[in-house]
């Protein structure tokens, strides 16, 4: 019988956000997995007692981005661990949206400010100011050119925190086609959906925020697809990847970019999609060493 472990973040006294991992363990357990859902900092598991490890919802990792790569590498060295941890190391650092686009992967431009550097803001158009490590909108605000002074405190908290900002244009495109994301389960489409715009204007950077607003199922278009297979392509060394969200925009043109390819814990919205539990089940046992 294979072991699996769908890892999860520690919620504490509140319920889990993660509203697949339950139908996930029952569909691999129906199966004849015996299939656990555990913490990845719960110092008491043991890893390497599972033949297979499967990121699911770490969606707290963000907050101690170090140790939990740190942990990914001790994991990957018992097991087997997907993403692989090289993925993890190099995904949860969003400065990989640079090495997309020096490889041809159109993606949203993006700036970098490091704690120290010269501080730069457009003057010309709205502006998205988010950190490098980040999940659900946190710390992502949305800023005009006449908030400069508000831009300017939110990046002071980001680099004293000890945060690299991202700079990026505000892609209009988002308020009329909103964000797609394309999912990839066992290196073929599994399903694709779209949400709202999430960053409303004049909204705190530290104000709570719905990450995923007015979401709804959507068929990808060959052009949406051809830009998240290059994106894919293109991470580094062609790694295996159990998994993959591309999330996409519409550029000043019409045409898609990437924003954000999510390899650790993408939200993989099955209460959305329920036909495709099954594909994901079995790319999951497939992907056990035998």
């Amino acid at each position: 019988m294979s072991r699996i472990a769908l890892v999860t973040y520690d919620p504490g006294p509140e319920p889990n956000r993660d509203r697949d991992l339950p139908v996930l363990v029952a569909a691999l357990r129906a199966d004849g997995a015996e299939a656990d859902a555990v913490s990845w900092d719960d110092r008491a598991v043991d890893w390497g007692a599972y033949d297979l490890v499967v990121l699911r919802s770490t969606w707290d990792y963000s907050w101690r981005a170090a140790e939990f790569v740190a942990w990914a590498e001790r994991c990957g060295k018992v097991t087997r661990l997907a993403n692989p941890a090289e993925v993890v190391r190099w995904n949860t650092d969003k400065r990989y949206l640079g090495e997309l686009a020096e490889a041809g992967v159109p993606v949203v431009p993006t700036r970098y400010l490091a704690p120290g550097d010269a501080v730069e803001l457009p003057d010309a158009h709205e502006y998205v100011i988010k950190p490098t490590s980040g999940a659900g909108a946190r710390y992502a605000a949305r800023y005009a050119p006449g908030e400069r002074d508000s831009a300017v405190r939110h990046l002071a908290r980001m680099h004293e925190e000890g945060f690299t900002a991202m700079v990026q244009p505000y892609m209009r495109g988002i308020d009329v086609a909103g964000e797609r994301a394309l999912q990839f389960f066992g290196g073929r489409l599994l399903h694709a959906s779209r949400k709202r715009a999430v960053l409303a204007p004049g909204a705190a950077y530290d104000a709570d925020k719905v990450a995923h607003p007015d979401l709804e199922p959507w068929t990808p278009t060959p052009a949406e697809l051809a830009v998240a297979e290059a994106a894919l392509a293109a991470v580094p060394d062609a790694p295996e990847l159990l998994y993959a969200r591309v999330d996409l925009v519409d550029g000043e043109d019409g045409e898609p970019l990437v924003m954000e390819l999510e390899l650790v814990e993408p939200n993989l919205f099955l209460f959305l999609h329920p036909a495709s539990v099954a594909a994901v089940r079995d790319a999951i046992l497939a992907a056990v060493p035998r």
